[in-house]
């Protein structure tokens, strides 16, 4: 399948597609014209890829999970090495979850002080 079909079959973009295959996640053929060309077997890859990333997973961490791409990621047992990565993921995650509410804390409280009980936030 080229690349804008298998971006369809996938819900992602071409752009995306040609990153993917530029850190080395996905392989792709050359056709006689040029275009990309890539494997039925694709779709399970990227779909795969696309799980990791919205678990909040960088391309660099999905690396570790090049053996089991091809499968149920969701559902394979976890390697040491796979689990090591999520947590200290996870782990920067929480980090960066924190400093924003400290930000969000420290923004209201300034507004409540230049405003007085005028300015209300959301949260």
């Amino acid at each position: 399948m080229r690349i804008g079909e298998l971006a369809g079959a996938t819900g992602t973009t071409a752009r995306a597609l040609r990153h993917y295959e530029q850190a080395g996640l996905i392989s792709s053929q050359r056709a006689s014209n040029g275009y990309r060309v890539y494997d039925e077997r694709a779709v399970v890859r990227v779909r795969n890829i696309r799980y990791l990333l919205a678990a909040g997973l960088t391309l660099d961490d999905v690396q570790v999970f090049l053996p089991c791409l091809d499968g149920d990621v969701a559902a394979a047992p976890p390697s040491d090495k796979g689990l090591r990565v999520a947590l200290e993921r996870l782990a920067v995650l929480n980090e960066r979850i924190a400093a924003q509410t400290e930000a969000r804390d420290r923004l209201k409280a300034a507004l409540r002080q230049a405003t007085g009980d005028r300015a209300r936030p959301v949260a």
